[in-house]
């Protein structure tokens, strides 16, 4: 599945493959129906200077959380339960014979989309199904940005076969925040590492956290 593989393409770092990629991109996505979704930011791509697209990248990726491609960050924030979700996402990768060969976490978009365009479609919108929720959340930060970012986001999101559903809980993305937001546990311990007992959870698990009780 190539759009898969474009979308990934689009939101990765600048280079200038991707520079060279983008009339195959553009004719990928067209044949797609999602080139409505990209326009904007291949307009720029082909426009701007590759210094100044690697700048704006930066800013808009490396310097806001909100931001992130790295979709676990939203749910899970600092929290214990990332690590294992990463775990499980990574053991997803290897029951669909997929090895990791980039530095990048299991959780990356791009590394995501990559994975999910090796895969057949039956599984690729079992899998989207589960991460369109972050993906959508994602868009949203960006479009408020304003960035042309935000349109690759929503061609993601237009691929899965369910709709968003709101993050409802924001996480907590560090230790100050943890004790401020719950105080320390009864024992005086931080709550981010507090030992907690895990429920059996799907494979990928990338479901919009709900209200804590």
């Amino acid at each position: 599945m190539k759009h898969f593989k474009a979308l990934s393409a689009l939101l990765s770092y600048p280079e200038p493959e991707l520079l060279d990629a983008l009339p195959e991109i553009r004719l990928v996505l067209a044949e797609a129906d999602l080139a409505g979704h990209t326009a904007p930011l291949l307009a720029e791509l082909e426009a701007d200077e590759l210094v100044a697209l690697q700048e704006k990248y930066v800013l808009v990726f490396d310097r806001n959380p909100s931001h992130s491609l790295h979709l676990f960050e939203h749910i899970h924030g600092e929290d214990r339960a990332r690590g294992q979700a990463m775990v499980d996402l990574m053991e997803e990768y290897k029951a669909h014979g997929y090895e990791m060969v980039s530095s990048e976490l299991p959780d990356y978009l791009p590394l995501f989309l990559e994975f999910l365009s090796q895969t057949d479609a039956d599984e690729a919108a079992r899998l989207l199904s589960d991460a369109v929720h972050v993906v959508a959340h994602v868009a949203d930060r960006l479009r408020e940005h304003g960035s042309v970012y935000a349109g690759v986001l929503d061609a993601v999101v237009a691929l899965s076969p369910v709709a968003p559903e709101p993050l409802t809980v924001p996480p907590v993305r560090d230790m100050d925040e943890a004790l401020e937001t719950f105080g320390p546990g009864v024992d005086g311990v931080e709550p981010l590492l507090t030992p907690t007992l895990r429920p059996q959870i799907a494979p990928v698990n990338f479901y919009p956290q709900r209200p804590r009780a």
